[in-house]
């Protein structure tokens, strides 16, 4: 049975079409709806019209396949579910495409969050810590590939740490530090959690963490990664190699970077520096990165229904 997920992140947007277990089509796109608004809990008229355009653009995609609009699965993120202006977006959008959009809690989202990357084939029986750093929020999963022990969403996604802290470019030392400071008193309860549960693998999903690993891929190979492979490792020190580039270049600098990508030149750089606390602040010394996220999390779902969440 064709299946359509869309997922409404609050700095891209991405559809995944799929047919028993094949993929059909898969498409991201920047819409930016988090963009000079999501500290403020709205969003902007200007990230309404990016979001209409893309979706327009999307449900042509979705006619294509001739999938019935009912049977899209289009789930909303954090920019969505904070958003006080949340139902006139929603109406606006269902209007203009038809889509109907969900607007999911953060611990729905770490829940799917969790079966996508299971269905990727990153997690075994060590205790991992899941991260998936979106442009809204960050879900934190304390997992084995058996079950979730914790898991909580934070309100720190990249959008909003780029708009608060990075005032200049590069980013300054003493930004850096105020980041520090803040993940220290925002993540006082994964901190608790890490203590209880610790783990002793990072497992990043998508996001910032696709373009670690093919600048890892570009520097080690000369060539980016089978876009088929689901799960891959990312050595501390070639992380480490990439953080030092990414925190002392500008943004056209850093798209000279073999790997880099229009979508994550400056998200990436607030995304490493969250990565950097909690590789440092938890003492884990092994980083493995799945490629499926949310979208494959609500496909697994969707067909099997037993899985937790």
């Amino acid at each position: 049975m064709k299946q359509a997920v869309i997922d409404l992140g609050t700095n891209t947007f991405h559809l995944m079409i799929t047919n028993a277990g094949q993929t059909l089509f898969r498409e991201s796109r920047p819409a930016k709806i988090g963009k000079s608004g999501i500290n403020q809990g709205l969003i902007t008229d200007e990230a309404t019209e990016r979001a209409v355009a893309v979706l327009r653009y999307f449900r042509t995609i979705i006619d294509q396949h001739q999938l019935p609009v009912e049977q899209v699965v289009a789930i909303g993120t954090s920019a969505i579910r904070n958003a006080g202006n949340q139902l006139a977006f929603i109406e606006r959008i269902q209007q203009e495409t038809g889509i109907v959009i969900r607007s999911i809690s953060g611990d729905e989202e770490a829940g799917y969050i969790y079966a996508g990357v299971r269905a990727a084939g990153t997690l075994d029986d060590q205790m991992a810590l899941v991260v998936d750093i979106g442009g809204g929020s960050v879900e934190f999963i304390l997992c084995t590939k058996k079950r979730i022990y914790w898991k909580q969403s934070f309100e720190i996604g990249g959008q909003r740490l780029l708009e608060r802290f990075m005032e200049t470019d590069p980013i300054s030392p003493s930004a850096v530090s105020r980041l520090n400071r803040f993940f220290q008193e925002q993540l006082l309860p994964l901190t608790n959690a890490v203590h209880q549960y610790a783990p002793v693998v990072l497992v990043g999903s998508s996001g910032s963490f696709d373009t670690l690993i093919d600048l890892q891929f570009m520097h080690e190979k000369g060539q980016l990664p089978d876009a088929n492979r689901t799960a891959f490792d990312l050595s501390v020190s070639e992380f480490y190699r990439s953080y030092e580039q990414l925190l002392t270049r500008n943004h056209a600098e850093r798209m000279q970077l073999p790997g880099m990508i229009e979508l994550r030149v400056d998200m990436i750089v607030v995304g490493v520096c969250l990565i950097d606390y909690v590789l440092r602040a938890y003492g884990i010394r092994q980083i493995r990165v799945s490629t499926y996220s949310l979208k494959e999390g609500v496909l697994a779902d969707l067909f099997q229904p037993e899985n937790d969440s």
